[in-house]
């Protein structure tokens, strides 16, 4: 039975809102804990960092429990709405630190609760991402909701970084610390009644019947998986690159580009930004996609992001004042991630079919758990980048209201890093991937064909 529009715009609205969680924390967790309240560079980023690690061994057995669980509501859905209600509430609490709270207090404060999000955001993206095959049929169904998911999930993430700091302003009444408190509980309401609907309205249809495995067998499918792992590690490769850059525009900003009126320059160019990456998967992608492949499209994407990086290094030399110089390279970063957002999503999920005939196993969960797994670390080692950027660098809120107070060597460190670093790993992301993945179209039908003949079999 093919899928209905409600369960379409139900299940796209859950992305909205689950990544304007994802992005708030990403994006913004390393500029309130460093340049609000104070806590030391180094120390925010091997926290986060830390945490990543965690995960590791954290969301393959959430990967496990989620196969594990049989309810009427489904294997997926109870875990969706349980990690949801968590997570909101340590949001929260995460951009809501006491007042009183300083020193080791406060680097402990910081380090529990992000370590607490992390671990309930899984409980919730796991699930939320293992649906997708688990009722859809394959093929361009399956194309299709990947595409609709990672869009909307890029409206979610580009509300994020639209509103965030007018938001916080407005709210604080120019007060970041009290903004972002009262911020983040407007964004942990949003996420709790998008996902709510979706649960609400999205039921499994095709989910395999499999005995429920052992956290040993799951790791064993998963690494004798090797185009799921060739797409995890190209994920951890393009995401790392593009959240580099992330935690440290701000900076750039503010520091950098300078000036009284740098918050709005930041709005403007996160407005354009946030719109190139939803038009480019919700208009650019399909375009291209009616004349080439995916395979195509994927690697036309790591061009246009690498392009991008090149100009915006060129005019960060420049001495530029007008933010619309940088919306040049801005089309090219923001709709390149949009669209290898959207692919990577449809390749993670043509692997479980393949997973399936070669392991004799359905491992939806386990799979993309490493999705959830690979994109966290990602923006964990890309904190730890910016965080060891800000501290030799000497970027913080005590160097600078201005330019001209902050040292040119840091000027050009921070150029450096946000797109010299991006370049390295998307090239080494692209080659990677070329040289490891084999899914192409022809062989994903061939895989569905010979997976549906499989089932046909066992059942007689």
């Amino acid at each position: 039975m093919k899928l209905t529009a409600k369960e379409k715009v139900s299940y796209g609205l859950g992305a909205v809102g689950k990544d304007m969680v994802y992005m708030f924390s990403a994006a913004y967790i390393l500029y309130y804990y460093q340049d609000i309240l104070g806590v030391s560079a180094i120390a925010m980023g091997i926290i986060l960092l830390a945490a990543r690690v965690f995960d590791a061994f954290n969301d393959p057995i959430m990967g496990v429990i989620v196969a594990k669980t049989r309810t009427k509501w489904g294997k997926f859905r109870p875990w969706l709405m349980i990690g949801t209600l968590l997570n909101a509430v340590v949001l929260y609490f995460m951009f809501a630190v006491p007042p009183a709270l300083d020193g080791n207090g406060l680097v402990a404060y910081a380090a529990i609760a992000y370590i607490l999000w992390g671990v309930t955001y899984t409980m919730m993206d796991i699930p939320y991402w293992s649906m997708i095959p688990a009722f859809t049929e394959g093929g361009k169904e399956r194309e299709g909701l990947s595409t609709l998911a990672r869009s909307c999930a890029g409206v979610g993430s580009a509300i994020i970084t639209i509103i965030t700091m007018p938001c916080v302003y407005s709210f604080g009444q120019g007060d970041e610390r009290t903004g972002f408190k009262w911020f983040g509980l407007l964004v942990a309401a949003i996420f709790v009644v998008t996902i709510t609907v979706t649960c609400a309205n999205i039921k499994e249809k095709s989910t395999v019947a499999v005995d429920s495995p052992s956290v040993g067998q799951m790791f064993r499918a998963l690494v004798s998986n090797d185009q799921a792992m060739a797409v995890v590690l190209t994920i951890v490769l393009i995401n790392c690159s593009f959240y580099t850059t992330s935690n440290l525009v701000i900076y750039f900003f503010k520091y950098d580009f300078g000036g009284e009126g740098w918050r709005n320059s930041y709005t403007l160019f996160n407005t354009f930004g946030g719109a190139m990456q939803i038009l480019a998967m919700m208009i650019l992608f399909p375009l291209i996609r009616k004349f080439l492949n995916a395979l195509q499209v994927f690697y036309v994407s790591f061009a246009m992001a690498i392009i991008g990086y090149i100009v915006l290094l060129v005019l960060a030399f420049t001495n530029m004042s007008n933010v619309l110089l940088l919306f040049i390279p801005g089309f090219f970063i923001f709709a390149a991630n949009g669209m290898l957002s959207v692919l990577t999503t449809i390749f993670l999920a043509n692997t479980v079919d393949y997973g399936e005939l070669k392991n004799d196993r359905r491992d939806e969960s386990v799979i993309f758990s490493m999705q959830t797994f690979v994109v966290k670390l990602a923006s964990g080692v890309a904190a730890l980048i910016a965080s060891v950027c800000l501290s030799v660098f000497h970027i913080s809120e005590d160097t600078s209201s201005a330019v001209e107070s902050v040292a040119s060597s840091s000027v050009v460190g921070l150029r450096m890093t946000m797109t010299v670093v991006p370049i390295a790993g998307l090239f080494i992301a692209v080659l990677l991937f070329h040289k490891k993945f084999i899914l192409t179209e022809d062989r994903v039908q061939e895989i569905a064909d010979q997976v549906k003949a499989k089932r046909a079999e066992e059942k007689n």
